[in-house]
């Protein structure tokens, strides 16, 4: 049971005694009512039958019950009930020590008295007025038995059986409302016991499912693999432990809003669970996660197949808002026994392996195995290695030269950035870039990139290179960092250098994105004066038609197409193609990875304007760029 569950139940105590008080106070005025109205109909049929001082006191009881009603209307009901109670005690203790004393036909009415009580007084009032009945009747015998009192009994006569009737319908009546009262309260009772049954169920059931899909949440999931575990080893069979998460949710409920996501998961959790068969578990494991949970045998092929199957089941377009939605899902597996038995155990497993799926490309199944833990343990060492590294200022620049094809000029240098290690090894940016975008920390690193970056080109622009531009690799996480624009123009500021002499290189990835913030960062910094260049060119999603989009002024073709120059013979084709169309748009070309004098001489040919690699220089400390300026000047 959820440690909520106390609480909500006692919420709704709380609400239901409030009610039920509500009822009782209500209920006792309407009973207190109609008791006073019935005694006094019965006083008064007294009063025409007595004469005397009898019939002084029975009226005097009927002026205190028309007080006590006044009371009662006024909803006084615990007030009216001790007016009512203690002057029909007093009126018949009246009658019995004016009349016949202990065998006076008045003391017949104590026991009515005391059903009132029972059922309009408070337990104070029930038990003083008991107290006070067998004390008077003690009083009476004493008074009785000293010879103080000496009874009167009047001859029978019709008048005792009008008392008699009055006594025995107004005690009768009392009865009878005690008796009803006690039946519709077993009857109330009965009815507010299965609504708490009810409703009791129902915190229990949503205590275990998840209200949006009604499929068993991460509470009942656990029990079921505990369960569904336990009948796998009876059976010496393995548990499969599927962990689903959807690609690229996100934008459903940024574009189409959250109840459009909402539908989304629904209509999703309907697919999943009539994809499986009647041994199998979907559970919701939170957000736009689902959990499997698979009896399976030693042969994975069924389960694999079963995978493909979800995978492709949530590929499935769904119709949301008139709009149709196409999602995808990866997929990480863990075994029980083979990987462990704890439920959270398998869960981070299958979890790890659900990661690597989403690194391979997406929209896969992967299985976990005992690597994933230490490249997970591996990742999480480097990351904190990287903080600390960022803090300390670890990591320097290196310049790889821009070369003029045709006058083999230096025009250009290309920050690249280095992270050494003690050994006097360097880690790969390939490593740690993409560390640094997932763990928050590229802004800080970027931001120190350009800032060294910019300087370095100032003061080589001092030595007499007046010309030299610096190139500078922008994360897509940077450029939407709002504070970007910010930046750039406090580091061309603090270094004193011109804005044009900054050219930004941008992916493909970054620039297909196409959001309303990357336009306007484009824009802006088009307008300081700063030049982009789209780098890795011919390797994401290349088209024409975000190169129309945006300012750029170079374009930097792969060093995948360079380096099997003059060997494939279907790359020089593509290669003259690309520089083409650069030329058709008015953009500079720039050749990556070039190695040697013969692939420089055939980019000539094919009218590249820029080449970079080894075959002029590797990328080399600020310090050696002077006199490799020199040499290619």
């Amino acid at each position: 049971m959820p440690d909520n569950f106390s609480a909500i139940t006692y919420t709704a105590a709380i609400t239901d005694s409030a009610d039920f008080q509500r009822q009782f106070s209500y209920f006792r005025l309407r009973r207190l009512l109609q008791i006073i109205g019935f005694t006094l109909l019965g006083l008064i049929l007294a009063v025409v039958v007595s004469s005397g001082a009898t019939q002084l006191l029975i009226l005097s009881g009927c002026i205190a019950l028309l007080v006590a009603g006044g009371f009662a209307l006024k909803q006084q009901a615990l007030v009216s009930a001790y007016i009512l109670l203690w002057s029909m005690a007093l009126m018949l203790s009246a009658l019995a020590y004016t009349s016949g004393g202990l065998r006076d036909l008045a003391l017949l009415g104590y026991p009515g008295l005391l059903v009132y009580a029972a059922i309009l007084g408070s337990v104070g009032l029930f038990y003083s007025l008991l107290l006070f009945v067998m004390l008077y009747c003690t009083f009476l015998t004493w008074l009785t038995l000293s010879g103080y009192l000496h009874p009167f009994i009047p001859a029978l006569g019709w008048q005792h059986l009008v008392f008699v009737a009055v006594i025995m319908l107004v005690t009768g009546f009392s009865v009878f409302l005690m008796v009803r009262d006690m039946r519709q309260l077993m009857h109330s009772l009965q009815l507010e016991n299965a609504k708490v049954r009810i409703n009791r169920r129902e915190i229990e059931r949503l205590a275990h499912h998840d209200p949006l899909t009604g499929l068993p949440n991460r509470i009942l999931g656990e029990q079921l693999y505990h369960q569904t575990l336990s009948y796998c080893l009876q059976q010496q069979r393995q548990l499969a432990v599927l962990f689903l998460d959807l690609d690229n949710f996100k934008p459903v409920n940024d574009s189409l809003g959250h109840s459009a996501g909402d539908v989304l998961l629904r209509e999703l959790a309907t697919r999943l669970k009539n994809t499986l068969s009647a041994d199998q578990q979907v559970i919701r494991f939170g957000g736009d996660e689902f959990l499997f949970l698979v009896p399976c045998v030693a042969d994975n092929t069924a389960l694999n197949t079963l995978a493909l199957q979800l995978i492709t089941e949530v590929a499935k377009p769904f119709n949301i808002m008139q709009t149709s939605v196409t999602v995808s899902g990866s997929i990480g597996i863990s075994l029980a026994p083979a990987d462990g038995n704890e439920f959270n155990v398998l869960c981070r497993k299958a979890d790890l392996a659900m990661y690597k799926a989403k690194e391979d490309g997406r929209n896969t199944v992967r299985q976990y195995d005992d690597k994933l833990d230490q490249d997970n343990a591996d990742k999480f060492n480097l990351q904190q290695h990287l903080r600390q590294a960022i803090r300390q200022r670890a990591f320097v620049l290196y310049y790889q030269p821009q070369v003029d094809l045709r006058s083999q000029q230096i025009i250009s240098v290309e920050a690249l950035l280095r992270w050494p290690q003690p050994d006097g090894s360097f880690i790969s940016p390939a490593e740690f870039i993409p560390l640094a975008e997932q763990c928050g920390l590229i802004s800080e690193l970027g931001n120190w990139v350009l800032a060294e970056a910019c300087l370095a080109c100032a003061r080589l622009r001092q030595q007499g290179f007046s010309q030299l531009r610096v190139a500078v690799n922008l994360s897509y996480v940077q450029f939407k960092n709002e504070q970007l624009e910010l930046t750039i123009q406090h580091a061309l500021l603090d270094a004193r250098l011109p804005a044009s002499a900054l050219e930004l290189e941008l992916t493909e990835s970054l620039l297909i994105s196409d959001t309303e913030l990357v336009q306007k960062q484009l824009n802006n910094l088009s307008k300081l004066g700063v030049t982009f260049a789209i780098d890795d060119f011919g390797t994401g999603y290349s088209n024409l038609g975000y190169l129309r989009s945006f300012n750029a002024t170079t374009l930097k073709i792969d060093r995948s197409f360079i380096t099997s120059l003059g060997v494939s013979s279907r790359d020089e084709p593509l290669v003259q193609a690309i520089i083409n169309m650069a030329k058709g748009l008015g953009l500079k070309t720039v050749a990556e990875g070039i190695e040697n004098e013969a692939t420089a001489q055939l980019l000539t040919r094919l009218g590249c304007d820029e080449g970079q690699g080894y075959y002029w220089s590797p990328a080399v400390p600020e310090h050696k760029l002077p006199a490799l300026l020199q040499t290619h000047s």
